[in-house]
């Protein structure tokens, strides 16, 4: 007898199961990380090295990645950014502790004593997360701007600021902000700077600047800084520092033209711009983690958040630091403190006494043990050297 088959249903089967295999925790880990950038790195090779085994979760989306070079970086200066996170995932892989997945975490929740990270092809755990997963950069719906980002058009100067030094700088953003750059730029880096304030040369901006030095005009005139106030219409560029450069010198020779809604434009070598930035990841949020405006409240020791047993680091944290060295130290020091806690959780374990091992869980007393193991020691030393 000839069998006969259902396909529509056989196809719903195998459906379903991929999505209860899908929905199964994959594999348990000590520590989850989200982000495949520096500071998510720093953290895996920290936990690496005292043998936790961590699953790094890197969607691919990094702020740096628009630059054409890495800078200000000790040992990796002048790298670009792909090639300093291949070299650093190759080290941490030495190490066989941690995993690396490029896969893009959808959701994540907390369960009683874990962590659950979901992605397209299936859920992990883990005792712990850092959070990694950094911040965008909320640009203006300028046309060509978002193009030019990262190559001639900067928000660092110690990150891009020297291979355009010497040259006709504009800066870019609110006019009240145009302050601080002008104070980064010159006299060393650039003597010819002109600011584009795009429209916001009103009273509330002028109120602004002078809440931060009444004597702005003052230093613009000493500085011979302009200020064009038109509306943009575009910024087109003319030609590609990526093309045009000297390798001896490492300047990089970009060309721009700003057109305004008047029909004229302006043409300058490079920009500084100022402009807010936001999480890029809805992660930090799921869990429920505080902020302190728009980044992840890690005012406790450590760079804890105000979730127990997360961590946030690199750029989307509140220590307000935003550059590749910060952001290593930070994932260092959060990978520090998780591995403490992670041990005083283990300890804790071993203790017979119901009441002492309660007492060692609790959630505040973790965390004030680990704070002084790692922190209060070097604080005290510091105390003690300014009566000498």
């Amino acid at each position: 007898m000839l069998l006969t088959w259902d396909w529509k249903k056989l196809f719903a089967i195998q459906a379903l199961i991929a999505l209860a295999w899908a929905q199964t925790p994959q594999e348990n880990y000590d520590v989850i990380v989200i982000g495949g950038g520096p500071s998510g790195l720093s953290a895996a090779s920290a936990l690496s090295r005292v043998l936790r085994k961590v699953a790094l979760f890197d969607s691919g989306e990094y702020r740096n990645n628009p630059t054409r070079h890495m800078h200000d970086v000790i040992g990796s200066d002048h790298v670009v950014p792909s090639e300093f996170r291949a070299a650093a995932r190759k080290q941490i892989s030495f190490y066989n502790m941690t995993t690396f997945f490029d896969q893009k975490v959808i959701t994540m929740q907390k369960n009683e004593n874990s962590f659950s990270a979901t992605t397209a092809n299936g859920t992990y755990t883990a005792r712990k997360v850092i959070l990694a997963s950094g911040v965008k950069d909320d640009l203006p719906n300028v046309p060509g701007l978002r193009e030019a980002f990262g190559k001639g058009v900067f928000w660092c100067p110690w990150c891009d600021g020297f291979e355009h030094r010497d040259q006709k700088m504009g800066v870019l953003g609110n006019l009240s902000d145009a302050y601080d750059s002008v104070k980064e730029l010159y006299p060393t880096l650039n003597k010819d700077i002109r600011i584009y304030a795009n429209g916001t040369n009103n009273p509330a901006q002028i109120n602004r600047l002078n809440s931060k030095n009444k004597d702005w005009q003052k230093v613009f005139n000493k500085y011979n800084v302009t200020v064009n106030a038109k509306p943009i219409l575009n910024i087109t560029r003319t030609q590609s520092g990526s093309e045009y450069y000297d390798a001896a010198t490492r300047k990089e020779f970009d060309k721009f033209r700003v057109y305004f809604t008047d029909g004229t434009y302006e043409e300058r070598d490079a920009f500084m711009v100022n402009y807010g930035a936001s999480q890029a990841s809805q992660l930090p949020e799921q869990l429920k983690v505080g902020f302190l405006g728009k980044k992840m409240n890690t005012m406790a020791p450590g760079l804890r958040t105000t979730v127990p047993g997360v961590w946030g680091v690199g750029d989307a944290n509140s220590d307000n630091s935003t550059n590749v060295p910060h952001a290593m130290a930070s994932g260092k020091k959060a990978a520090v403190f998780c591995h403490v806690e992670l041990a005083t959780e283990e300890l804790a374990q071993v203790s017979t006494n119901p009441a002492k091992r309660a007492a060692m869980l609790e959630d505040r007393s973790i965390h004030k043990r680990t704070a002084r193991q790692m922190g209060d020691d070097v604080g005290n030393i510091y105390r003690r050297l300014a009566h000498f």
